[in-house]
C-alpha cells in the first residue's frame, strides 16, 4: 500500500492560469487579465516548489507539465527557473519528460527557442480545428495558417510535438471528419490527442445549451461513428489509441498523463491545480485555491494549497480502477484488489465480459472497443455494489 504510487511514478504539474481569450466550450480555471506581474508569478512558484518538496523528498522525478491556461505565455526565464528547482529538489530520471502546452495564437520563434533552453523538451498544441469557419466558433484567436506555422517553428525547436484536436463539432460530417483527421495524421509526428466535444455546465457553450441555442451537434450514432473513424485512420497510420482520448506510436506516450493513469503521485502547484501525495504511507489528494489572487496572495503563509483529504484503500482502488479502464493496458485486478482489500465485482465482470464490453484475460481487465463507446457505464458496473 505504501509504495502503490510507484507503478505510476512522480511528477510535478504546474498551472498557469491565464489565457487571452475564454473559450466557449473550456472549463479549465483559465482567466484573461489585462496585466500579468511576471515575477510576483515566478517567485510564487519557486515558493510554493520548496513548500511541496518538504513532503516528497528524495523521490526521482519522471516528468514535469505545464498546463493552463496558456503557459506559453510563461516568460522562458520563468519556466527555466521552474526547471532548474525543481531539478534541484529531487531527482530527475534520466528520460525526465518536460511539456508545456501552447496556442498557436502564443507561439513566435524565439519564444520557442527559449522554452527549448529552459529545458522543455516536448510540447502540447492546442490546435483543435483545421477549419477557420470552426475555429471561430469555437472561439479560438488563431486561423489554420497561423497553426501550421506554429506546429512548424515547435517542430524545428522540439523532437517531440503533439497536438489537440476536437471533433463531434457543430454541422460536422463523417467525411468533414475524415478529411481533416487524414490531414491531421499527414501533420502529426508521433501523438494525438482527439477529443469529442462535450458540453459542460458553467461554459458559454453550457448556457446556449441549455436555452437550445446550440444548434448543430451531432447525433449520438454521428458520435459513435466519427469515434470508429478515429480509432481505423489512427491505426492505419501507426498511431493506435493507448487512452480513450489519445493516439500515440509506440514508445511516445505521454509519460505525464500515464502517472494519473497508472495511479502515480504528483504535485500540483498553481491556482486550482490538484494533486495525489503520498507522505508517511497515507495517499492524498491535494488541492489549491482556485482564484489566481487568493492563490497569489496565500503563498507567503504557505496556505496556496487548501485542501487535503485522506484517501482511504477502497478509494485509492476506485480511483485506478476509473483511470485503468481508459487506458488500453488495462486494470491489474491482483493491483485493484490489493489497494480495496476486497474481489473485482465478479457479477459485473461476468455480464459485461458476455456482452463484448471487456476482455477478461484472469489478471487484467481491458475494455474493448465496442466498450469504450460506453465506457462510464462500464466503469459504474464494476463499481455498483
Amino acid at each position: 500500500m505504501t509504495e502503490d504510487w510507484r507503478h505510476g511514478g512522480f511528477g510535478l504539474y504546474v498551472h498557469w492560469p491565464f489565457c487571452q481569450a475564454k473559450c466557449p466550450y473550456c472549463d479549465f480555471n483559465s482567466h484573461v487579465a489585462r496585466r500579468i506581474d511576471h515575477d510576483g508569478w515566478r517567485d510564487a512558484y519557486l515558493a510554493e516548489l520548496e513548500r511541496v518538496a518538504q513532503d516528497t523528498p528524495g523521490r526521482v522525478l519522471n516528468s514535469v507539465f505545464f498546463g493552463g491556461g496558456t503557459p506559453s505565455l510563461m516568460q522562458p526565464d520563468t519556466v527555466a527557473e521552474i526547471i532548474a528547482a525543481a531539478s534541484r529538489l529531487w531527482t530527475p530520471a534520466n528520460d525526465i519528460e518536460i511539456t508545456l502546452e501552447a496556442n498557436p495564437g502564443s507561439v513566435e520563434a524565439g519564444r520557442f527557442a527559449g522554452f527549448r533552453d529552459a529545458g522543455v523538451n516536448r510540447v502540447s498544441m492546442g490546435i483543435q480545428a483545421l477549419s477557420d469557419d470552426d475555429l471561430r466558433r469555437l472561439g479560438r484567436v488563431h486561423t489554420v495558417a497561423e497553426a501550421r506555422v506554429a506546429f512548424d517553428v515547435a517542430r524545428s525547436c522540439f523532437q517531440r510535438v503533439s497536438f489537440d484536436l476536437i471533433y463531434a463539432r457543430q454541422d460536422q460530417t463523417l467525411d468533414d471528419w475524415r478529411v481533416e483527421l487524414t490531414e491531421a495524421l499527414g501533420m502529426a509526428i508521433d501523438h494525438l490527442s482527439l477529443y469529442q466535444l462535450t458540453i459542460e455546465p458553467g461554459t458559454a457553450f453550457g448556457d446556449r445549451f441549455a436555452v437550445g441555442k446550440l444548434r448543430g451537434l451531432p447525433s449520438d450514432d454521428l458520435s459513435a461513428d466519427m469515434y470508429d473513424l478515429t480509432q481505423d485512420l489512427c491505426d492505419a497510420h501507426g498511431l493506435p489509441m493507448y487512452e480513450v482520448s489519445n493516439h500515440a506510436r509506440p514508445g511516445a506516450e505521454s509519460r505525464h498523463n500515464q502517472i494519473y493513469w497508472n495511479g502515480g503521485d504528483y504535485v500540483g502547484v498553481g491556482p486550482g491545480a490538484h494533486g495525489r501525495v503520498t507522505v508517511n504511507g497515507r495517499r492524498f489528494a491535494t488541492e489549491c485555491r482556485r482564484d489566481p489572487s487568493a492563490w497569489l496572495a496565500s503563498v507567503p503563509q504557505e496556505k496556496a494549497e487548501n485542501v487535503r483529504t485522506p484517501l482511504s484503500g477502497l478509494e485509492q482502488g476506485e480511483e485506478y480502477l476509473m483511470m485503468g479502464l481508459r487506458v488500453r493496458s488495462g486494470l491489474d485486478i491482483a493491483r485493484y484488489e490489493s489497494l480495496t482489500g476486497r474481489k473485482l465485482n465478479q457479477k459485473a465482470r461476468r455480464s459485461l465480459s458476455e456482452l463484448g464490453m471487456i476482455i477478461d484475460t484472469g489478471n487484467k481487465i481491458i475494455v474493448s472497443k465496442q466498450g469504450v463507446m460506453l465506457l462510464n457505464s462500464v466503469i459504474s458496473e464494476f463499481l455498483a455494489g
